[in-house]
């Protein structure tokens, strides 16, 4: 039985419709991504899926409960890390681990059991007796991880779990995540507007804008639909030969002349590339240097919806880059 199973979920608000008619499922134990822009539609997806926000139409399934007939029961089943802060800072993360437990009624002997193991589980055993006051962000998105693990739900929802954390303490809870989902075998339901997240750590992904789910597939399959891989080589020797040559090859998608440079867009990179030396050493023509990129998440974004993904977290790319990037999408 599925973990999580949507059908024709829509929100409207007014005249706008924030969730258009999406439809998915997620098996129990998946790690599942919802992948887009603010404003996309993922958190009022997540806020319907955990009971917080009614539906205008569509079904939904949660952990076995319907999730218009039975939302108490989906609540005592699922997690959830907020996008914000919700932690008492005037308590220290055990106290507010307590706390929480409590409120699930979970029994005294039990609580004490299960906040070590959390604890354990993203590595705050430490830290338990501190004032969450003098936590670090990275410390209090890992005891808001701990908290929503402490009644052992069989869904848990993280909702941006690494907004604002540097890149360093984002691997780091990145790690914890990957971690729970394999000791657990809880099924996580991701959302970020990270790309490299969601690369590393989910299972499949859907791609969501305006509302709709416009892509779902796993990572490898999404970045499978570009056009190539692209590989640049600074030539020593007559370009003109060189590229004419490799333009004949059937597994050349495009050849690319710049100066020095010779960008290529092809298929089956370590596969093709002993030939592309093959060539060059046949014509007698050089090769000073190579550089080779893979499509990224980045990339079949901009495929599928024309634009970069608002607050990416790249460096700028130089305008050959730019173009070349463009030129694998069309």
């Amino acid at each position: 039985m599925s973990a999580i199973i949507v059908k024709e979920l829509t929100k409207k608000f007014g005249e706008f419709t924030a969730v258009d008619s999406v439809s998915f499922s997620v098996e129990p134990g998946e790690l599942f991504g919802l992948l887009g822009p603010n404003g996309a539609g993922k958190t009022t997806i997540i806020n319907m899926l955990t009971t917080l926000l009614l539906p205008t139409s569509g079904e939904a399934e949660i952990a076995g409960y319907d999730l218009g007939r039975d939302p108490d029961s989906i609540r005592t089943n699922i997690g959830i890390i907020f996008q914000d802060p919700s932690l008492d800072i005037g308590l220290t993360g055990r106290e507010n681990l307590e706390f929480h437990a409590m409120m699930y009624n979970i029994s005294s002997n039990e609580r004490k059991k299960r906040i070590q193991e959390v604890f354990d589980v993203v590595g705050l055993t430490d830290k338990a007796e501190i004032l969450v006051e003098n936590y670090s962000g990275g410390m209090k998105r890992r005891l808001e991880i701990a908290r929503g693990l402490i009644h052992y739900p069989k869904v848990l929802f993280l909702d941006e779990p690494t907004l604002g954390l540097d890149a360093q303490t984002r691997r780091s809870i990145w790690e914890y995540i990957r971690n729970l989902n394999r000791n657990y075998g809880t099924c996580v339901i991701l959302t970020t507007h990270y790309m490299e997240e969601a690369d590393f750590l989910c299972d499949r992904i859907a791609i969501i804008d305006h509302g709709k789910i416009i892509a779902l597939d796993t990572p490898s399959g999404l970045k499978s639909r570009l056009l190539g891989d692209c590989v640049s080589l600074t030539i020593e020797g007559r370009i003109d030969l060189i590229a004419t040559a490799l333009g004949e090859k059937e597994w050349v998608r495009e050849v690319i002349p710049d100066g020095k440079t010779l960008d290529l867009i092809l298929s089956d990179y370590e596969k093709n590339i002993p030939e592309i030396f093959q060539t060059a050493s046949n014509l007698g023509v050089g090769i000073s240097s190579i550089n080779f990129s893979k499509p990224s998440l980045e990339d079949v974004f901009i495929r599928l919806t024309g634009s970069t993904i608002r607050e990416q977290e790249g460096s700028r790319k130089s305008v050959r880059q730019e173009r070349m990037r463009r030129r694998m999408l069309r």
